[in-house]
Order: structure tokens, then sequence, then C-alpha cells
């Protein structure tokens, strides 16, 4: 039980630090989650874990938190921000590519620890991050996309721009997840696992998409809710 308490704890830390972070430095700290949530999850996912009965990557949370930093800022601050939380996340992820693989080019001193190691994980870097890069500007886009396709839907439908809150919020999130789960599991992972694990990963990657997803809601309703009554100028 130990892995499920873990993810089930890390959901939880993570989008209560992304929350603190808005408190904090209002959409500047999420401007700031993106980039740290980036560069971790880009790692992080290196680690295929067994959790709830499935096989799985880590990483799935911290990149599900993008998720809830673009629809707070598409809610509070429009389009824009959230547009430019997405060129955040790019322009962190090409950064970082570049800064890992020049470590490479060094020559190991005799006394060295750590290259070996460094360099097993950051191998793998570049395949991972430049599928990502691709993976997160389909999927982020979408993902800002359809949030304010749905809230243009309902505003028009039924008059009211802050009502129904959660169904932009999920109806964006889980189709953009599901393009997520399936774009970058099989690029980031073929001919690396066998099919078998593939598809179990996707399936598992998925599943915990839809509850991070979900779980996100009341969050975005919690940032209105202090942006509201503390932000408001």
């Amino acid at each position: 039980m130990q892995n499920e308490i873990l993810l089930i704890l890390s959901l939880f830390i993570t989008y209560s630090v992304v929350l603190g972070l808005f408190c904090l430095f209002r959409e500047q700290g999420l401007y700031l989650w993106t980039i740290v949530a980036t560069i971790a999850a880009n790692i992080e996912v290196l680690i295929i874990v067994n959790a709830f009965g499935m096989e799985m990557t880590l990483g799935n949370i911290l990149f599900a938190s993008t998720f809830l930093v673009t629809d707070i800022l598409s809610e509070l601050h429009g389009k824009k921000a959230a547009q430019t939380a997405v060129w955040m996340g790019i322009a962190t992820s090409i950064l970082f590519i570049f800064i890992s693989q020049s470590w490479m080019l060094y020559v190991p001193n005799e006394n060295d620890f750590a290259a070996p190691a460094i360099r097993t994980v950051f191998s793998n870097t570049p395949r991972l991050m430049l599928v990502g890069i691709a993976v997160y500007v389909i999927v982020q886009f979408f993902d800002v996309w359809a949030y304010h396709k749905w809230w243009e839907f309902t505003s028009r439908k039924f008059g009211d721009r802050k009502k129904f809150l959660w169904l932009r919020n999920n109806g964006s999130t889980l189709v953009s997840q599901l393009l997520n789960t399936i774009l970058f599991t099989w690029g980031a992972f073929l001919g690396t696992h066998n099919t078998q694990t593939l598809i179990s990963i996707t399936l598992s990657s998925y599943l915990i998409f839809i509850i991070t997803s979900l779980a996100d809601t009341p969050f975005v309703y919690l940032a209105r809710k202090l942006h509201s009554k503390n932000f408001s100028e």
C-alpha cells in the first residue's frame, strides 16, 4: 500500500502547492509551477511503479497539475494568460534538453561518482522531452481551446458565464488527457517497452488522469473564490 498512499498524498499536496503559489504570487506563481512541474515530470516519468493493481509511470500527477494551472489561468485571467503558461512549459523543456545534454560532454574526474547515474537518467531525456514537447504543444493548446469553447457554449446556452465551471474544466481536461496519454506513451516508449506494457501504461495512466482531472475541479472553484475575495482590485 506504500505506493498507493504516496500517490494519494502526492495528488493532494501537489494541487495544494499550486493553490498556495497562486495565493502568494497570483498568476506568476502558476507560471513558476509550470516550469517546476515540466522539468520534474519529464524526469519522474522514467520511473515505473505498481499501484492499485496496475503498472504505471510516475509524472502523471505533476503533468496533470499543469492542466490545473491552465484552467485556473483561463478562468481568472483569460486565454492569453493560459497560453503564456503553455509557451513557458515549451521553452522550459527545450532549454532543459540543451542544459542536461551539455553535461554529457564533460569528461568526469576519476573521483566522480555521480556521472554514471546522471548519464543513465539523462541519456533518455532527449527522446522523452522531444516527444513531450510535441505532445505538450498539441494537448495543452487543445485544452485551452476546448476550455474556452465549452465556456462559450455554456454562456450562450444558459446566459451565465460563472456557471458550469465543472463542465468546462472536466470537458476540456478529460479529452486532452486522453490525447496526451496515447500520444506520449507510444511516442516516448515504443521500442523501449513491449506492447503489453505499453497498453498497461496507457490504460493505467489515463485512469490516473481521470482521477486527477476530477480531483482538480474543487481546486479551480477554490482558486476562483480566493481570487474574488482577496485579489479583486
